[in-house]
């Protein structure tokens, strides 16, 4: 019995241990990208008033052009 086992192992064993090898591969790689994508989108997207009171607050624009472009952003 061992003999016939033998030579399956020889003959097509090693397919099924490299799909197995494969598979664990592919399943990792998919985890990965999911999870990358879910980092990537999973986020609430900043709104233009926001990034404008972040450049404020940073003191990047100044107060005549924060109310400026406040005033456009609200009328879009």
């Amino acid at each position: 019995m061992s003999h016939n086992f033998a030579n399956w192992y020889l003959g097509w064993g090693w397919f099924i241990w490299l799909g197995f090898i494969f598979l664990m591969f592919s399943s990792v790689g998919n985890w990965g990208y999911t999870y990358r994508a879910h980092q990537k989108y999973g986020q609430p997207r900043k709104e233009a008033i926001d990034i404008l009171n972040e450049r404020y607050a940073r003191g990047e624009v100044t107060r005549d052009q924060y109310t400026l472009l406040k005033s456009d952003i609200l009328k879009a």
